[in-house]
């Protein structure tokens, strides 16, 4: 799954990487190594533009909310839960269907966090000594340094109990699309880590490559065997692991020291 990475690109780096056209200022987003849920993120997008002739799609970098809620939603409430849709059903799922058809976009990440039980709690649990076991948080990313392009949809929702041209009428929402997790070597893992993506956790977001990247964001293409050709996982040995601090578990930490890779998994979480 996906349920915090980090993104701390500028929108000029972002603009260089997807040949981005327009974004505007005033969503300009600080850069953030604890992206958690309802979170405003970053996302590239092709569409058209508001208020001038030319209908082409224009790649554009928007700030958007994290937690995907369906246009025929009678309220925002359950974006929340709705942060992650899975690749193998995305496609006829009801609330991700139409976005899947006709709004797809990128969210850029440096990477993201998944959290491992080590075995030595796990044996405490299994044993009942430990209920709540403690989990060893760890950074996945691209072992080149590139940009970890996600997969994601966006969809709008329009707040019927305000006016037309109230700023929070309307709502632009999104979601970040997850696939099995690879079980092939990593292409850098600890020595006492997980040696594969897998053994981390069974899933983990959807990396588009950037061969596939303009034909994801085409909104001009509906086909629905065509766009699932393009969930295909990336070619295994692309990622890195590490372990980092516990402080990322709680989402008010928030800084570059939190991808801080450290030497070996904490004391008692060791894989």
């Amino acid at each position: 799954m996906c349920g915090r990475y980090a993104a701390s690109r500028r929108p000029e780096d972002l603009a260089g990487i997807f040949g981005i056209e327009k974004w505007e200022p005033e969503e300009i987003l600080e850069p953030d190594f604890n992206v958690a849920p309802t979170k405003e993120v970053y996302a590239v997008l092709d569409r058209a533009l508001k208020d001038v002739p030319d209908p082409r799609p224009v790649r554009q970098l928007r700030k958007l909310k994290w937690g995907l809620v369906p246009s025929w939603s009678k309220s925002p409430e359950g974006g929340a839960r709705m942060i992650n849709a899975r690749a193998e059903t995305v496609h006829e799922k009801p609330s991700y269907r139409r976005a899947f058809s006709t709004r797809r976009c990128i969210l850029p990440a440096d990477g993201y966090y998944e959290w491992v039980t080590g075995r030595q709690e796990r044996d405490l649990e299994v044993e009942g000594k430990k209920k709540r076991p403690r989990k060893q948080p760890y950074f996945v990313t691209p072992a080149d340094g590139s940009v970890f392009a996600m997969a994601g949809l966006y969809e709008f929702w329009r707040d019927g109990t305000l006016p037309d041209d109230h700023p929070r009428a309307w709502w632009v929402t999104c979601s970040v699309i997850t696939t099995e997790a690879e079980s092939g070597p990593l292409a850098v893992s600890p020595a006492d880590g997980p040696h594969t993506l897998a053994e981390i956790h069974p899933r983990m977001p959807l990396m588009l490559t950037p061969d596939h990247w303009d034909a994801w964001l085409d909104p001009s293409r509906t086909d629905t065997d065509e766009l699932r050709g393009l969930l295909a996982p990336p070619p295994s040995g692309l990622m890195r692991a590490y372990p980092v601090g516990t402080a990322v578990s709680n989402v008010r930490n928030n800084g570059p020291e939190l991808l801080k890779e450290l030497a070996a998994p904490e004391e008692g979480t060791l894989f």
